[in-house]
């Protein structure tokens, strides 16, 4: 089975990901990141390839960062260790010191006992799937081993937060003044940068979920429980609230009311200003294949065109580089502004958000009156064989039906999962009962002509 999965390696700490595989991986990543003319160049002026390990606050990150440092050292690298940092900062600060990769230990939106640890390349950038694969079949190779003078040396990063705060602040195109927004920092990586960032640009801020213990990380808080933060907001009589993840990367918002406002309700928002300030390359927006049809409704009336790829931030991050887009995101939070990051910034998100609500004097809920959100009803059909989802002609009979009865009032997506015997049922319509009524039907298509 492959080590890398879709966002990096994951899993249990100190059962699948112990201190032994990621000081392995380490030394892999400098093996193979440390080829190149770049590398080369440093060598010959006498100065060793570098890397940025960050991590986000759970308790296994501070043994598996250890392991990291130690690996990358061992392997000639010098590393600056950052500390408990967003992902997105991470990925900023290796472009920023000019660094040939970066680490960072974190398992994202997941519970305290699991970790991960994810690799970037030169510039931040993810890494594609071919290089992933070496560095893997590296960890079966040989490791380089320098000795005396040549071992890498580990230094506190002392000044990373500051220099991403300044980088977070430089991209605004309007102050946050006399804005109140609660943050929701998930008792994760944020928890101390973002709301020292929204003070800073000028917002009045009440903190939620910014006690981290190294155990309580995404527990009830976050962007994958966004009821403390509607709470919250209606509390305080703040304008809105935010919501990170563990790492970061993700930002979902709630309006003065505490209704929620989605990834895809964001990108309208942000697409509309961005056009309006000749910053959307293109007119494009770039969605995956789940981001609601008001999305897709409303860019059309805004003569913004939506790229769509496969589901997953990865897939959003390749179809911008290809085409020179400077924005797109998933329905899920993770909102890439190219201008400005790497990868999905939930900071970055967040900050130019609010910044739309004071460039604007609008509320949260009148900027995302700009989309009307259909009603999304998703089925996983479990014990069916998904590999026939696209060929089956009964399946494939029930779609077009569907899809013919809703017209451009709806839509229908058939999709199977890449890792478990099920297929997902995602069908959209004008309304929660119809919505309902047609994924239960294909859902019954799906069980009756797929069943293992």
């Amino acid at each position: 089975m492959a080590l890398f999965g879709t966002d990096g390696v994951r899993g249990l700490a100190n059962g699948h990901l112990t201190a032994d595989l990621a000081l392995s991986l380490a030394q892999a990543a400098a093996v193979v990141l440390c080829e190149g003319r770049t590398a080369e160049a440093r060598r010959a002026a006498g100065r060793r390839p570098s890397a940025v390990v960050a991590r986000d606050p759970r308790v296994s990150g501070e043994f598996l960062s250890a392991a990291v440092c130690a690996g990358l050292a061992s392997s000639g690298v010098d590393v600056f260790e950052a500390g408990v940092l967003p992902t997105p900062a991470a990925a900023f600060l290796i472009a920023d010191r000019d660094a040939d990769f970066g680490v960072m230990v974190s398992a994202s939106h997941n519970p305290a006992p699991d970790n991960g640890i994810k690799i970037f390349a030169r510039g931040g950038v993810k890494l594609p799937d071919i290089v992933e694969e070496r560095i893997e079949a590296a960890m079966s190779g040989p490791k380089l081993q320098p000795t005396g003078a040549g071992v890498g040396r580990i230094r506190r990063f002392s000044d990373a937060e500051d220099r991403y705060v300044i980088h977070l602040l430089g991209s605004l195109p309007h102050r946050l003044d006399g804005i109140h927004v609660v943050l929701d920092c998930a008792h994760g990586a944020a928890a101390g940068v973002s709301p020292e960032t929204f003070r800073d640009a000028g917002a009045e801020v009440t903190v939620i979920g910014a006690d981290p213990d190294g155990l309580n990380i995404n527990d009830g808080v976050g962007s994958t429980h966004l009821d403390q933060l509607s709470a919250a907001v209606l509390a305080h009589g703040a304008d809105l609230g935010i919501a990170h993840d563990g790492d970061a990367d993700r930002c979902l918002a709630v309006d003065a009311r505490g209704h929620v406002v989605d990834g895809d309700q964001i990108m309208a928002i942000l697409a509309v200003a961005m056009k309006e300030r000749g910053r959307l390359e293109k007119n494009t927006l770039v969605t995956t294949v789940m981001s609601n049809l008001g999305l897709h409704i409303a860019m059309r009336a805004q003569g913004i065109d939506v790229l769509q790829t496969a589901v997953g931030d990865r897939y959003v991050l390749e179809a911008m580089n290809e085409g020179g887009y400077t924005l797109g995101g998933e329905q899920s939070g993770h909102v890439i502004m190219s201008d400005y990051a790497t990868t999905g910034d939930g900071l970055l998100t967040g900050l130019h958000l609010v910044a739309e609500m004071a460039r604007q004097q609008k509320s949260l809920a009148e900027l995302a009156s700009v989309m009307t959100v259909f009603p999304q009803v998703l089925l996983n059909v479990k014990g069916v064989d998904r590999s026939r989802v696209g060929t089956d002609a009964a399946v494939q009979a029930a779609v077009a039906s569907v899809a013919a009865e809703l017209g451009g009032s709806g839509r229908v997506l058939l999709r199977p999962s890449g890792t478990e015997p099920l297929v997902r049922v995602m069908v959209e319509a004008a309304d929660e009962a119809t919505a309902q009524r047609y994924a239960g039907h294909l859902a019954d298509a799906v069980r009756a002509n797929l069943a293992l």
